[in-house]
């Protein structure tokens, strides 16, 4: 009754709706799992559950195997590579995963027998004969420059870790049944601030996390861990994966992976992107395994500066406080104010993010004590870690110039706003100030019209004074024209009036016409008073305009805390001018920003250009969606991505871009997609909506560098093939050449991609069928999806 009691208020706040669709997809799986145990070799129905349902509901049947070989007489795990990853139904829950992550959903591995070797590869794993360099196979890199003399040891052994070692099927399967078994041991014990990788913890919420979750800072910086694993990392590793395994064999095997060069594990070395060959599937979860040091180091640290009063200050003047007493004490003090004193009294709160091997700190407090924490974090990744710390920033104020940190791609920055009550008191002058000009500029009107119609009376009186039987002897003008010379128009002699009288008033240096008429000829035809009120109003306006800070708080309600009277609010901010320049670099644009014709395009079909495009245009607007400038990202897909579309179009076909436009109108809304459709596709259901967005599951997948490559196909004939994707049985029509965009070298930017790609790949060629090059240009699939030993 207890257990039915606590159901039911923990699905009580949902909503009906996500109720039905919560409770319809749990029957769904349970009615899956019966079918699946009766009779495993069934078709997977690909209508039934969504693509990243299905590879969780995969997980879940291995998750159960793992945590029943979990002993309670000392907490480990045993025999995990005899009782689980040797399970032939392991490896074929493994076997399908691979697939799924290749978009392949329609039949499991025993259906048409492409998964014949798994019984194979499951005894020789329960004997320990399984052989890693057997499995293996390499890519060397191209154009090796040689010199007369040859190479020396140093330079033959350079170039033989140019090479790129991958595995073959079974050992993939193998490395994804391990790296199964090791998230379900060691994931649910992450620290808090690891992110990468994980579910719920992915970009998204560890950018979020930082505009709303990291409060009122005073200093941050960012540190890049950086080492390539060596023989040192692996033992101080696999100690650390002793302390909940004890299993020989598998740490055997995850030696042996890395003794073949087959375990693609470096820090630093992949900033960000993911889905290339180079990067392994157990690279992502060993790297969390291991800095789940660092976080345990962090938070002991987070209690010495937090609570010691900063990391240590004396208090009294000669012995220093309880310090655990006093720590308690403002914590109390500041529940009971409802937190906000907490933060306030401690004096020192640290803040830390950690995105796989690229890490975020702020620290509200004074400089010297960022500095200090700073400097201990480096010493503990250098001596305890045996890390080296890479792409160090300084540590920065977190408001003023040059203050933004760069991190995930983007960069961090934090603006100062005013707070409501300022804003309003800032209105309230605005207003003030427009009513002013308002006025303003109906007197200088009047005014001006004044002197207007002044000037067209004197220009008629000059004209009727050549009357001479109308003129008034005795008057002015009569007694002026006397000095008229003979035969001067009448226009010619009121400009030799106006510039005598424009001299005698000096009104040489004014703005404007109207301003001379105005000024000497409106004004001083009113009545004093009333241009003297005007005035006053004037001053008094532009005196209340013109208010200092001080006389502006006194308006306000809480005038003595100063500090409430400022808002400081952290925003994201997408790198506009390093994805200008990564396009240029890419071909799509000319260095003077404007969009070109992608010629490596040209021979794909249209709907394959398309694609290309619309796969960039996909994943920009979904890593920088929640970035501050998302408009001018927008902007910058819709301006040159899509014009560059277009124009390689128009090359292909030798027609004018107006013709392209109106002849592939519904190919080119994709260009870019919009925000409604993308809206309406998360929302359709609650289940796609939460495996779909899970970073766990997606890793691999997004974000694996579309920009970095181009496919160029093979025009010359090519002998027949199967497509290069693993599980896929369908005949490649088509061959590609792999053409590599950006090498190695990281930029000082990383613009959401893998920013290094193996030099090894570029100019392989690779037979794919029409579904999966779609799926590898819209970001469906990955380089990883790929198996590049095929070709033989």
């Amino acid at each position: 009754m207890a257990k039915v009691t606590t159901a039911y208020y923990f699905l009580k706040p949902l909503h009906s709706l996500s109720f039905f669709r919560f409770t319809s997809s749990l029957a769904t799986e349970l009615a899956s799992l019966i079918e699946q145990n009766s009779s495993p070799a069934k078709t997977i129905n690909p209508k039934l559950q969504t693509r990243m349902q299905l590879k969780r509901f995969l997980e879940l049947r291995i998750k159960k195997r793992v945590k029943s070989q979990l002993s309670h007489h000392d907490g480990k795990f045993h025999n995990l590579i005899q009782n689980v990853v040797s399970n032939p139904q392991t490896l074929l829950d493994a076997y399908n995963i691979i697939k799924i992550n290749s978009n392949i959903l329609t039949v499991s591995a025993e259906d048409n027998g492409d998964g014949y070797f798994l019984n194979d590869v499951a005894q020789r794993l329960n004997e320990g004969s399984f052989d890693v360099n057997a499995n293996t196979h390499s890519i060397s890199t191209r154009k090796k420059k040689k010199n007369r003399r040859g190479f020396d040891e140093k330079e033959e052994e350079e170039l033989l870790m140019l090479d790129l070692v991958l595995p073959n099927l079974k050992l993939r399967v193998v490395q994804e049944a391990l790296r199964i078994v090791l998230e379900v041991i060691f994931k649910p014990n992450f620290s808090k601030i690891s992110h990468g990788c994980r579910s719920g913890r992915g970009c998204v919420a560890a950018l979020k996390y930082i505009c709303k979750g990291v409060v009122s800072p005073d200093w941050w910086f960012t540190l890049l861990v950086e080492k390539k694993i060596d023989r040192l990392l692996m033992e101080k590793l696999v100690c650390v994966m002793e302390d909940k395994i004890e299993d020989g064999c598998l740490f055997g095997l995850i030696r042996s992976m890395f003794d073949a060069r087959v375990l693609n594990f470096e820090f630093g070395g992949f900033p960000k992107g993911d889905g290339l060959p180079q990067e392994g599937i157990l690279s992502p979860t060993l790297m969390n395994i291991y800095l789940d040091l660092f976080d345990s180091e962090f938070h002991r640290l987070l209690m010495k500066y937090e609570g010691v009063c900063g990391g240590g200050e004396v208090v009294d003047g000669d012995k220093p406080s309880s310090a655990l007493r006093s720590w308690f004490r403002r914590q109390l003090a500041g529940s009971s104010n409802g937190g906000v004193g907490g933060v306030e009294s401690s004096g020192v709160k640290v803040y830390c993010l950690r995105f796989m091997d690229e890490i975020f700190f702020a620290v509200s407090g004074s400089r010297d004590c960022a500095v200090s924490f700073k400097s201990v974090i480096e010493n503990y990744l250098k001596e305890s870690l045996m890390l080296d710390v890479g792409d160090r920033t300084n540590v920065l104020p977190c408001v003023g110039a040059g203050s933004g940190v760069r991190f995930l791609g983007s960069l961090v920055k934090r603006n100062v706003e005013d707070s409501p009550a300022v804003k309003a008191v800032h209105k309230m002058k605005d207003k003030v100030e427009m009513f002013a000009l308002q006025k303003l500029e109906v007197w200088n009107y009047g005014t001006a019209r004044i002197g207007k119609k002044w000037l067209g009376h004197g220009l008629k009186k000059v004209k009727e004074s050549e009357i001479k039987h109308l003129a008034d002897s005795s008057s002015l003008l009569s007694q002026v024209s006397h000095f008229r010379k003979s035969g001067m128009e009448t226009d010619h002699w009121y400009k030799q009036l106006l510039k005598i009288w424009m001299q005698d008033v000096g009104v040489k240096n004014a703005k404007s016409e109207e301003n001379v008429l105005s000024k000497f000829v409106g004004e001083p035809a009113l009545p004093q008073e009333l241009t003297d009120s005007f005035y006053e109003f004037m001053k008094q306006t532009e005196k209340y305009i013109s208010t200092e800070a001080d006389s502006i708080l006194k308006l306000l309600p809480n005038n003595n805390s100063l500090t409430e009277q400022v808002i400081a609010k952290t925003e994201i901010i997408a790198p506009v001018y390093a994805i200008k320049k990564r396009l240029e670099r890419y071909g799509l644009t000319t260095p003077d920003g404007f969009a070109r014709s992608a010629n490596l395009l040209v021979m794909h079909d249209t709907s394959e250009i398309i694609d290309w495009f619309s796969g960039i245009a996909c994943r920009w607007q979904k890593w920088y969606e929640n970035c501050a400038n998302f408009n001018e990202i927008k902007l910058l897909i819709s301006d040159q991505v899509r014009k560059s579309c277009i124009r390689t179009l128009a090359t292909k076909y030798r027609i004018h871009e107006t013709e392209i436009e109106k002849r592939f109108d519904e190919e080119l809304s994709r260009l870019p997609p919009t925000q409604d459709a993308e809206k309406e596709t998360v929302n359709e259901d609650l289940g796609v909506e939460v495996f779909d967005n899970d970073e766990a599951l997606m890793y691999g997948i997004a974000y694996s560098g579309l920009c970095l490559l181009s496919l160029v196909r093979i025009v010359t004939e090519a002998r027949p093939c199967n497509c290069f994707v693993i599980g896929c049985i369908a005949s490649a029509p088509r061959v590609y050449t792999l053409h590599v965009m950006e090498r190695q070298k990281s930029p000082s930017w990383k613009t959401g991609f893998s920013t290094c790609i193996h030099p090894s790949l570029n100019k392989r060629r690779l037979g794919l069928c029409k579904q999966h090059l779609r799926d590898l240009y819209l970001g469906h699939i990955s380089l990883q999806s790929i198996d590049f030993g095929a070709w033989k």
